[in-house]
């Protein structure tokens, strides 16, 4: 008998999220644990998305909120089938490189690279005793080599180190048959992306690379199901 899917997504109180972990939990029975900075704030996202998702406390820039909340993971679960790295911060479209608040790049950096890298590491253990385990890093185009030009330095380079460990993290699990790909959502009408689609076309694709069978992809770029350029 199948068991029932653990699903771990950071950033989840609100926008992309909220919609992927919706989604997996409604349209794939999954049980979510929504990660949250603010519990309160993840618990009342938790009740809006229902279908049994649960808040946990989750600042992924916090190595200490990482190791509690993967030992809780154990604890409470001791497993875990797919983790989301969702959790980003700062599209700094007021920034140029040659001219950017350093110490500001190295806040985005923490969250948006060194945070997934984090629950990655963390994570891991966690996919091997579970089923189909998959990793999708919420990355961005802003990231792209392939199109990089000015501006956003801090969230467009954070995101092209993103795509970097995607890369890194998929060989390296690739021989435990755990898949891990970078999904960017596109320009979306969430707070931080302010205009663009609905949220619910963006959160497809990252649901698509979070519930590939076991014959999908590893180690790709995705934009809607499709790969897009490094």
């Amino acid at each position: 008998m199948t068991q029932e899917r653990i699903a771990l997504v950071t950033g989840a109180n609100r926008g992309i999220g909220k919609e992927v972990a919706r989604q997996l939990a409604h349209d794939h029975g999954c049980r979510v644990l929504v990660g949250a900075r603010d519990l309160e704030k993840g618990h009342e996202a938790a009740k809006q998305i229902g279908r049994g998702a649960s808040a946990i406390q989750l600042d992924v820039s916090d190595p200490a909120s990482v190791t509690t909340a993967f030992a809780m993971i154990d604890t409470d679960y001791g497993r875990l089938d797919i983790l989301v790295n969702n959790a980003g911060v700062d599209y700094d479209t007021d920034q140029q490189a040659l001219t950017a608040d350093l110490a500001r790049v190295h806040r985005a950096f923490e969250t948006n690279f060194f945070g997934p890298w984090a629950t990655t590491i963390a994570a891991v253990p966690l996919l091997q005793k579970g089923q189909s385990g998959r990793i999708v890093n919420v990355s961005s185009g802003a990231g792209a080599i392939n199109e990089m030009s000015a501006g956003t330095p801090g969230y467009g380079i954070s995101k092209a180190a993103l795509n970097a460990l995607t890369l890194k993290t998929a060989a390296e699990l690739k021989p435990q048959r755990i898949l891990v790909n970078a999904v960017c959502p596109g320009w979306v009408a969430t707070d931080m992306g302010g205009g663009g689609r609905p949220v619910f076309e963006g959160a497809k694709g990252v649901v698509w690379a979070a519930t590939l069978p076991d014959t999908g992809p590893t180690g790709g770029f995705f934009r809607d199901g499709t790969p897009i350029n490094w």
